[in-house]
């Protein structure tokens, strides 16, 4: 198996795992959050807030949902010898295959689009 392809079957497990439960009511709401386009997604594999009306409790959530995702692309940065931004790069496209539509994604340029 070569060194992308592990890659990438770790990042679907990790992906799947956040989907079944392990962030429980944070993916749901995250969701929630996406569809008002409340949240974006950002091409390094971070959330960012969208409306600048958003109250401190989405704040906080989207800080919390930030720091588990840094932990898990340093981790996995560790693991492969690589830059955490760049496994952040590699999340980043694999949320957005697999983000609801009507999510918002930020490019490197800072423009938005919609799914």
């Amino acid at each position: 198996m070569t060194h992308r392809r592990r890659f990438l079957t770790f990042l679907a497990t990790a992906l799947l795992a956040a989907a079944l439960g392990a962030l429980p009511a944070a993916a749901q709401t995250l969701d929630e959050l996406r569809a008002a386009g409340t949240v974006g997604e950002r091409y390094d594999g971070l959330v960012v807030v969208r409306d600048a009306g958003a109250p401190a409790k989405v704040r906080t959530m989207i800080s919390e949902v930030n720091a588990q995702r840094q932990a898990i692309y340093a981790k996995r940065a560790a693991e492969q010898g690589v830059p955490a931004d760049q496994v952040g790069r590699v999340y980043a496209r694999e949320i957005i295959q697999n983000a609801p539509p009507g999510t918002w994604f930020q490019g490197e340029d800072g423009r938005w689009t919609k799914r």
